[in-house]
This record gives C-alpha cells, sequence and structure tokens, in this order.
C-alpha cells in the first residue's frame, strides 16, 4: 500500500478541532504494580499531560509465549488513560523481540560485519530482512490492530521504535540475499554492477549473482561503491518494514494515522530520513543533547531540519530529556530553564508534540538512571515542578498549534549519501565531519541573527538567496544542473572543501577538482592537501583554517579571490574564491574555518547575496530567531538578561520585555518582514 497522500496530524478523541500542543511521554505501566498507575494518571494531569506513547516494548508481556497473548492489563491502561483525557499514541510493540521468539529462531539474530551474532539482552536484536522476524512482527502489528481499531483513546500509530538505531547494519545470509534483490532491481544486470562499482580494481569482477556479498570483514579497504551501496540498502530494507507494518494498520484501521521517530540527532546517520519522509503520515523525532560549545545550536539544527523533512508542517517531538542522560561517558544534569529552552526549541521549528522519555523514572533495567518527567525523587521534585510549569507554558501556546514554519531566506543543504560517503576509508583524511561542517556554517548564522533552513538535498532550491551546501561531496548530473540553474536564475550558491568531486557511483570526476562543480565555481584544483592535526593556516582575512587546504587554480576572469592564505604550502593562493554569473555566483571555501572563522566569510556573502537579519542589532549573535506564521520566536543563546523590547509585537503567556538566560519568548507580531528581512 502506498503512503497515505496527504499529511495527517493526530486523530484527538475529544474536541478534534481545539486547537492544542501535545505533551507527553513514553509510559511503560508494566514496569509497575497496578497501584502506581492511578498515581500516574493523577500525576499526569496535574503536569498538563494530555499524549501518551504506550507499549514500545511491550511484545513479551502482550504475547508471553507464541501462542498466548494478554491484552487484559493494555485494555485497562488504554481505559484509564482515556477515562483521565489522554490520548493514546499506541506502539506497535515489535522494536524488541522476547526471549521465546529468539530462542524458537535465532536466525532472525542480526549479524555484525565480522560474522559474529548479536544476541539478546538489550533490544533490536532482529534482522530488518528476517522473513520469519517480519511474520511474527505483522502478526503482533494485526492482533494489536484489530483489538484497538476502534478504542477512543488511540489517536496515532507507533511502529516500531527508533528504527535503526541498534540494528541499521546487518551482514546476516538474509541480508546477503536481500540485498542482491535490491541490486537486481536497482542495476538489472551483473555488467551494470561490475560498472558500478569499478570491479575491474583488485580483480573484483562477478560472474554470477550469488558472489555479491554484503562489505563484510576484509583484508583491507572494501569496495566503496559497495559500502555506499550497502547503506543504501540497509536504510531502505528498514524503510521497507516500516512500510510492511504500515500496511497493515492502515488496512485494519484507515482513519488513524501511522509514523514512526525518527532519529535527526548528533551524529545518527545510517538512515537516509529525507527519503523515508513520505512514509509516515506525520513526521516525528527523537533528539538528546551532545555535550559542547555547539550542544544548543546542534539541537536548534536538528529541529531545523527536523521540520524540513517535515515540508514546513507541524511534526511530532517524540523523545527528548528532561535532564540527564544514561548513556553518555558523563551525564550532566540540566540547567534551571534548559529543559523548557530545549522544549521551546523544538515548538519554534514547528513541532507540535512536545514529548519525553520517559513518563516514570525507571527502578530498574537499563535506562534506570535517565531522567524522566516524574524522576525517582517524586512529585516533590524540581524536574516535576519544572515539567508541570511547561505544560502550563504549552498550554498558553495553544494557538501557535497548526502554524506552518516560516522559510528563511537562506538555506543550508544536507545530503545523507555525502556523508556516508565523504566519511568513507581510503580518503584523503579521516578527520573529515560532514555534519560538523554543516553545523558549523549554521552556528555562523546564528551569530549572524541571520535566520537559516537546513534542508534535505533533493528540498526546491530556488525560494533561497543564499544556500550553503558544506562538503557536499556526491553531486550526480542531475545536481550539478540543478545547482548550476540555481545559481543562473540569480541564486547565490557558496560550497566548500572536498565539494562535487564524486558522482552517484563514488565516482570520481575527471580533469580536476572540485570535479561537477569545477566550472561553476571556475576554478581548478590538481590535488588535495588536507593538514595534519597539530597544522593551522592563517587567512589574510583574520580567519584560521585547519582540516585541509586546496591548491587553487582559477580558470575563469569571473572568479574573484575573497582571500588568500598567508603561510603554509598554499602560500599566496586562493583560499576563498567567488564566480559571478549574472546575478547569481558561486563561491569555494577550501579550508575548516569553524564558526568564528565562517562568520567572517559569511557576513560578506550574505550581505552581497542581499541576504540580512530580520533581528535588531543588538540582538544578533546573541538571540535566535525562528518563525511560525506571525509567531516569533526569540531564544536566549546567553547567560544574560536581554532586553527584547526593540522586536515589537504582542507576547504569549506571561512575561515582560526582558528575555531572561535560557529563555524563550514568542511574540504575535502584525507585520511580518519578509525572508530577507526587508
Amino acid at each position: 500500500m502506498q503512503p497515505h497522500p496527504t499529511h495527517r496530524w493526530l486523530r484527538w478523541p475529544s474536541e478534534p478541532s481545539r486547537s492544542r500542543l501535545a505533551f507527553g511521554a513514553d509510559y511503560n505501566p508494566e514496569q509497575w504494580p497496578r497501584h502506581i498507575w492511578d498515581a500516574d494518571v493523577r500525576a499526569m494531569q496535574a503536569a498538563g499531560v494530555n499524549i501518551v506513547s504506550l507499549a514500545i516494548f511491550s511484545w513479551a508481556r502482550i504475547q508471553p509465549q507464541a501462542d498466548v497473548w494478554d491484552f487484559a492489563w493494555l485494555d485497562e491502561v488504554m481505559d484509564l488513560l482515556h477515562a483521565h483525557g489522554i490520548a493514546v499514541d499506541l506502539a506497535t510493540a515489535t522494536a524488541s523481540p522476547p526471549p521465546w521468539l529468539s530462542t524458537m529462531h535465532p536466525e532472525i539474530l542480526p549479524v555484525d560485519r565480522d560474522g559474529r551474532t548479536i544476541w539478546p539482552g538489550a533490544r533490536q536484536h532482529w534482522r530488518p530482512t528476517s522473513p520469519i522476524f517480519r511474520s511474527h512482527a505483522l502478526r503482533l502489528t494485526r492482533a494489536l490492530a484489530e483489538r484497538y481499531r476502534d478504542h477512543p483513546a488511540l489517536t496515532a500509530w507507533h511502529v516500531s521504535n527508533e528504527l535503526g538505531a541498534d540494528n541499521a547494519y546487518d551482514y546476516s545470509d538474509d541480508a546477503a540475499t536481500a540485498f542482491r534483490h535490491w541490486l537486481r532491481l536497482r542495476y538489472g544486470t551483473l555488467e551494470a554492477i561490475n560498472r558500478a562499482w569499478a570491479t575491474t580494481f583488485w580483480s573484483q569482477q562477478y560472474s554470477d549473482w550469488t558472489q555479491i556479498l554484503p562489505p563484510r570483514l576484509a583484508t583491507t579497504h572494501p569496495n566503496p561503491t559497495q559500502q555506499l551501496d550497502f547503506k543504501r540498502f540497509s536504510s531502505d530494507a528498514l524503510k521497507d518494514h516500516l512500510r510492511a507494518e504500515r500496511s497493515v494498520l492502515y488496512e485494519v484501521t484507515p482513519d488513524i494515522p501511522v509514523t514512526t521517530n525518527f532519529m535527526v540527532m548528533g551524529w545518527s546517520k545510517a538512515i537516509n530520513y529525507a527519503d523515508w519522509a513520505a512514509e509516515v503520515d506525520f513526521v516525528a523525532n527523537d533528539h538528546y543533547t551532545t555535550p559542547g560549545p555547539q550542544a544548543h545550536d546542534e539541537l536548534s539544527f536538528s529541529a531545523n531540519l527536523t521540520a524540513n523533512l517535515a515540508g514546513g508542517r507541524p511534526w511530532y517531538l517524540m523523545e527528548h530529556s528532561t535532564s540527564a542522560l544514561n548513556w553518555q561517558p558523563i551525564n550532566l544534569a540540566k540547567a534551571p530553564g534548559e529543559m523548557a529552552r530545549d522544549s521551546l526549541t523544538h515548538v519554534a521549528h514547528g513541532a507540535d508534540a512536545v514529548c519525553f522519555f520517559q513518563w516514570r523514572q525507571s527502578a530498574a533495567g537499563a535506562e534506570k538512571y535517565h531522567s524522566a518527567m516524574l524522576p525517582h525523587a517524586g512529585v516533590d521534585s524540581t524536574i516535576f515542578r519544572a515539567v508541570t510549569d511547561l505544560g502550563a507554558t504549552l498550554r498558553d501556546l495553544a494557538e501557535v498549534a497548526g502554524t506552518t514554519r516560516r522559510p528563511a531566506g537562506a538555506a543550508i543543504v544536507f545530503d545523507w549519501e555525502s556523508w556516508w560517503t565523504a566519511e568513507h576509508d581510503a580518503h584523503p583524511s579521516d578527520r573529515l565531519r560532514y555534519r560538523q561542517e554543516a553545523l558549523d556554517w549554521y552556528t555562523a548564522f546564528l551569530e549572524l541573527g541571520i535566520r537559516a533552513d537546513v534542508v534535505p538535498v533533493d528540498a526546491p532550491l530556488h525560494r533561497y538567496g543564499l544556500l550553503v551546501a558544506p562538503i557536499l561531496h556526491v553531486v550526480p548530473g542531475a545536481l550539478a544542473d540543478r545547482l548550476r540553474g540555481y545559481v543562473a536564475g540569480g541564486g547565490h550558491l557558496v560550497t566548500t572543501y572536498f565539494s562535487g568531486i564524486v558522482d552517484e557511483h563514488d565516482h570520481v570526476w575527471l580533469d580536476g577538482y572540485p570535479g561537477a562543480l569545477r566550472d561553476l565555481l571556475g576554478i581548478r584544483i590538481e590535488e588535495f592537501a588536507p593538514l595534519p592535526d597539530e597544522q593551522s593556516v592563517e587567512l589574510d582575512n583574520g580567519t584560521v583554517g585547519t582540516l585541509w587546504t586546496d591548491r587553487i587554480d582559477l580558470t575563469d576572469s569571473a572568479t574573484e579571490v575573497l582571500a588568500r592564505y598567508g603561510n603554509g604550502g598554499q602560500t599566496g593562493r586562493p583560499a576563498i574564491t567567488r564566480r559571478a554569473v549574472e546575478s547569481g555566483s558561486a563561491a569555494y571555501v577550501s579550508t575548516r574555518l569553524r564558526p568564528a572563522g565562517l562568520a567572517v566569510v559569511l557576513a560578506d556573502l550574505a550581505e552581497r547575496a542581499g541576504i540580512h537579519s530580520e533581528l535588531p542589532p543588538g540582538l544578533r549573535g546573541r538571540v535566535e530567531l525562528a518563525v511560525r506564521g506571525p509567531y516569533w520566536f526569540l531564544i536566549n543563546r546567553t547567560g544574560q538578561l536581554l532586553d527584547i523590547s526593540a522586536v515589537g509585537g504582542e507576547r504569549l503567556g506571561a512575561g515582560t520585555a526582558i528575555l531572561a538566560p535560557r529563555g524563550v519568548a514568542v511574540l504575535r507580531r502584525a507585520a511580518v518582514l519578509d525572508s530577507a528581512g526587508k
């Protein structure tokens, strides 16, 4: 069955037309005795919770044996939640197979690239391509759908959980069979495979389909195109599982929207979510912050990208944390105000649901030290009071629900295939980090007070006056044509080192770098010049570069040099260039400048492109701005009190013209500036 053709939001059991922001968490009542459930729903009501995700890891409780089912406890929980006005996003419970299934069918267990079986004891111990696992998972999905199809609490279906978080890459015999089938559909013939994979190198030509395997442990570097195709296949295999469960749900409950929780966060890169977004009725995402100086910038970056995966429509923040995590080397508690700021930043970028893992902090198990809405300390705790305050804030912001996120005048292009491929082995440098470079550009935009979208590479580009495509490594011919058309139409493109180098088969574009973008940029590079860890270079614009340099030759008289290298192996040679193309331009940055240096370069390029900040000068860099319809979200990036009276507009909820450290203000403005700040 094909994806539902339109965006469908939560089916609220009562007052479906009332504007509201969803607020809640994963709820795991099976971990607790029955009397706790009553205390839970009372505390949920006190906190303003109106939705929970239920049964995510409940397979063994629902189906304790192959032919034994126990729905009585789930019936009771569903009824209890509904009686207290709490909607249920019901999971298909297929994320973690019960012990009886992996014991009866150990062939469902994943195998790593070294040939080792991944055993039960944690979660997601299943092969995405296992026919046996699929049949049992769909049997469970159908049983749940048929039992709860008419339950008034049911507001949405939650397929599995964080698909691919722990089992994205399986190298088993099932995976090998499915990989060959996927390759047949993609390439058709062995001859096409041999061409695409350049198998004349190292005597790898295939003469029979059965010879093709996943890129298992090898003596040295596996075939790079084989690696890329296996990443594509692995994302598609999990997408196929999503589709299979979704098809059952659509068949049995056609009026209930279906989603699954993405993981657009940190360095989670196994799934091409741009390719998955059309498979769900609404996009949902899990996000946990990564410690460091760009922690909140990364949160904003991920929320921004999620919003654009959702096409600007409302999306669902399925999981984030009230405070400390449990799976980082050192798990720090959030500072006062940080939980609310994090939550409202997601809302600023289009989330109409703010939910956490989890409702009640577990007393046992691997996540017992992961924070929750109701912590070990109970309702008489700082965290629960902050949760209750957040619930009240979200009620005050109810009118924002359903509004669309306003596009910016600038954008950063994000491409999963470039991320995968640019970080392959056997490259000029293994220090390159695709997402970090993109995040650095995002931070530079924030430092200048300029709104910028983060968009998948296949998004419409013409709406943006300035387009930054960092490390756009994989550039098929069609994408090169799109970028040329964008520039010819008056757009201003900026790209960086190691961009335009290979086509969709990971074959190098010949005749000099940056390959597919060489003529557009008006430059030519004969050889890469990556930098050792301890080495940096100075540019004559006062910035400092690390990681990479290029020996650039200009090939067009219209290409100007914006900065030159002041020392190192490229002394005196171009470091940053810009080629004018009628009313558009194409610029190239050949080294890693980090956010401070990029802000210097970006200020000039944005001015040339006519892109300006919409914020008053005194707030630029200190406040992040996001816009949904007529609502302006002002997010304090500093630890200082800020006067935001110069922005103007009617403030939603309680508050004054002073924005607290880590504070967020929401203003309703009668007049909205255009995306270029004019």
